[in-house]
């Protein structure tokens, strides 16, 4: 049967490619030369890398090798019952695609993923592949990000290290009931087994390459992950824990959070609807204030209700803080940062500009409310030269004066 034009192969596998999150670059190191040569050479062409934490963005072909797929997951698109259109490119024409936008400028980079076809070591040969040939025999020095197959031989998987800047394997559901449940294919068991050799993997580089130095780099940005939510009955609290163990137990740069959307043919198991996107929304600002911000996995469960979910009316920062009043209002003159950080509204620039400053001068609100989007959010729970929040604390309609009408909160989401 004859293949479909290129383009149109494209579009499909373009937009087979949206519903996985997990594709942010941010954390390589440089690729450079000592003559400049290269293609994508980021010393030479001063390429940034999406979302990096200062906000910069870059551009990603962001693609599947193929749709077609062995595997029956429910909640994917691609899975074998699903009556979708199918596409797959060779590892040469996913080369010549990459290098023909990058000349163009269109992008920066490339993220790589697939449907598993044949078997899972086929799927991942033809993945690596495409990294060598971009690698070897066109010298590109851009970011690759490949998806690598749990199930596959983990001597690919080493291999996808070894060329790709950032490799990730998805633990696809937040709890080993819901994967059995909606991808009976997959084991949560293997899925981690994979990732604890990923992570053993980057150990051992970063070891060798202390001792020696041109030592190979072996994913350099890490390993990422990607859980679905709303797919399953997880609750909020049950995927702050799952993430809270992926960051301990296997050193990930991060975890990425993919409300569930409804599919076109979908399986009858799955919900009807998709969760709230501002849910998805909660799940990242919690992840934020584990890993930024000093909270255990436990203070964020403690922003929960009694059904374990986060309210979507707030933050999860401001939800902790009304919850514990007793700990606030904290002296912006004198709190120490740890107590700062807990402040709704600030955030970790901020904070570290009010110490800052605060060595030079006795600091007043109007200072604070240069370093924040809301000084009506802040001015409740500290205390400045000039400002003392009497009362206001513990008034019982706080947290209502502290929600911002619902059209406002759609608007900052969007931004």
């Amino acid at each position: 049967m004859a293949q479909a034009p290129i383009i149109e192969r494209l579009a499909i596998l373009a937009d087979a490619a949206k519903y996985d999150a997990s594709c942010a670059s941010s954390g390589t190191s440089k690729r450079t030369s000592k003559d400049g040569a290269g293609i994508g050479s980021t010393e030479g062409m001063g390429i940034c890398h999406a979302y990096a934490p200062d906000g910069r963005c870059i551009s990603l072909l962001k693609i599947l090798l193929t749709n077609h797929c062995v595997f029956d997951c429910h909640y994917c698109i691609n899975r074998k019952s699903s009556n979708v259109v199918r596409a797959k490119f060779t590892p040469q024409e996913v080369v010549d695609l990459t290098l023909s936008f990058y000349r163009r400028n269109y992008i920066e980079g490339l993220f790589l993923s697939s449907g598993i076809v044949k078997s899972s070591n086929h799927t991942m040969e033809q993945l690596v592949e495409v990294a060598r040939i971009l690698r070897e025999e066109h010298d590109f020095r851009g970011y690759i990000h490949l998806k690598t197959i749990p199930e596959a031989d983990p001597g690919l998987v080493a291999q996808a290290g070894l060329y790709a800047d950032r490799v990730s394997i998805n633990v696809e559901l937040p709890t080993d009931a819901g994967l059995v449940r909606l991808a009976p294919d997959k084991s949560a068991r293997q899925i981690e087994g994979a990732m604890g050799e990923v992570r053993e993997a980057i150990a051992e580089n970063k070891d060798a390459r202390k001792r020696f130095r041109h030592a190979p780099r072996f994913a350099p940005a890490g390993q990422s992950t990607q859980m679905i939510v709303g797919a399953d009955a997880a609750s909020d609290a049950d995927i702050v824990g799952k993430a809270s163990r992926l960051y301990d137990d296997f050193r990930l740069r991060r975890v990425y959070y993919s409300a569930f959307s409804p599919i076109p043919d979908a399986s009858a198991v799955l919900p009807l609807k998709r969760p709230p996107l501002i849910r998805e929304h909660r799940l990242y600002q919690s992840d934020w204030l584990m890993r930024f911000y000093g909270y255990a996995p436990g203070e964020v469960m403690q922003a929960t209700g009694a059904d374990g979910m986060l309210p979507l009316d707030i933050d999860p920062k401001l939800a902790w803080a009304l919850n514990f009043r007793e700990r606030f209002p904290v002296d912006v003159n004198r709190a120490p940062r740890e107590a700062l950080l807990r402040v709704p509204g600030l955030g970790v620039r901020a904070v570290g500009a009010l110490i800052a400053a605060r060595r030079q001068r006795t600091l007043r609100l109007d200072d604070v409310a240069k370093l924040t989007v809301s000084v009506a959010k802040v001015r409740p729970f500290l205390i400045t030269a000039d400002w003392r929040p009497t009362l206001l604390t513990d008034r019982a309609d706080l947290r209502r004066l502290l929600t911002p009408r619902s059209e406002e909160q759609l608007e900052l989401f969007a931004a």
